[in-house]
């Protein structure tokens, strides 16, 4: 959780991670059966886990959200890299501060995660400029989309959002980062949350944690047959 009402900036843009784990009908989106056959198709894995889910809430006049590649924040697992679904809640609109990608970002190397400009940086696109190919001209993309519309993208991707000018627009989304089914916690490096489920000698992911949402094997952890059934 990373705004408290009374504690931090009303500019800043709302946001909860792993709410699948508090509440069902998030938990039945975010680890539902077709997005996760969806993202593994498209990043060519096998089958995929759930890292963790974002639920975003960004009311106008909040400031952006500083341009990032998720899988510079995946260093701690191997393999480091991650498949993202975004789905907005409501009908996104350019001055809204939606979700927007850099084109053809998710060919250029990754960078190192950029911690400290990702909540309300004054240049949100500080990060791709400077890792940009020589010559390259940023060509930023919004999502516009309808309720319930969204995007799929690679965790080598560019993207954030510009602060929301709209004067009366809220956006809200929901975020599913998923990794690929065989992935294991890396042998030394170490994330300051997501290490703290690493058992002793253990390198594999728990499904208490990590459960898997698809597999071309048919599998999918158990315990989500207890989530309401979204497909």
């Amino acid at each position: 959780m990373n705004w408290v009402p009374g504690r931090d900036p009303e500019d800043r843009t709302r946001q909860l991670c792993n709410a699948w784990k508090s509440d069902t009908v998030v938990a039945a989106q975010v680890l539902s059966k077709r997005t996760g056959r969806l993202a593994a198709q498209l990043a060519g894995y096998s089958g995929v886990r759930i890292l963790q889910d974002n639920v975003l809430w960004k009311p106008p006049g909040t400031k952006a959200i500083g341009f990032h590649q998720d899988s510079s924040y995946a260093d701690y697992l191997v393999p480091a890299e991650m498949i993202t679904c975004w789905i907005s809640l409501h009908e996104t609109q350019p001055g809204a501060g939606p979700l927007e990608f850099v084109r053809g970002s998710h060919v250029w190397p990754k960078s190192p995660p950029a911690r400290s400009e990702f909540h309300a940086p004054d240049d949100w696109l500080a990060g791709p400029r400077a890792a940009a190919p020589e010559g390259t001209d940023l060509d930023t993309v919004p999502v516009v989309v309808g309720p319930g519309g969204g995007s799929f993208h690679h965790g080598l991707t560019w993207h954030g959002s510009a602060p929301n000018v709209s004067g009366s627009v809220a956006r809200m989304a929901l975020v599913s980062h998923f990794i690929p089914i065989e992935t294991r916690f890396h042998q030394t490096n170490v994330d300051l949350t997501y290490s703290r489920y690493r058992r002793r000698g253990d390198l594999s992911l728990d499904e208490s944690f990590f459960p898997v949402v698809w597999s071309e094997s048919g599998y999918r952890t158990p315990w989500l047959a207890e989530l309401p059934d979204l497909g």
